[in-house]
């Protein structure tokens, strides 16, 4: 099993736009072969003093049950559309593909 942290920083004016769009996607996505779970989240407004918060990024919280699984993900239909519906939307992407140690 892996576990991917993916950081998307959207533009100010687009979060609300991109998180519909994005979790119009979430059932199609753990429907797939492979995933264990596919959650989107932001920042937790909280008084813990280390955390950095940043209403521009959603953090999406994924796992899947190999590397594998997580490729044919990238490259399903509805993956392509959803990319091409927020590119407009996104600043830039972080990943972290994670394994348990």
């Amino acid at each position: 099993m892996i576990h991917v942290l993916a950081s998307i920083r959207v533009k100010a004016s687009s979060r609300n736009a991109f998180i519909d769009v994005f979790k119009a996607n979430v059932a199609k996505v753990r429907a797939e072969k492979g995933c264990i779970e596919y959650i989107p989240a932001t920042d937790a407004q909280t008084d813990i003093t280390v955390q950095h918060r940043d209403a521009c990024v959603v953090t999406i919280i994924e796992k899947w049950q190999s590397v594998e699984a997580l490729k044919a993900h990238l490259a399903v239909p509805h993956m392509i559309a959803y990319k091409e519906a927020v590119k407009d939307m996104v600043e830039s992407v972080e990943v972290k593909i994670l394994q348990e140690v």
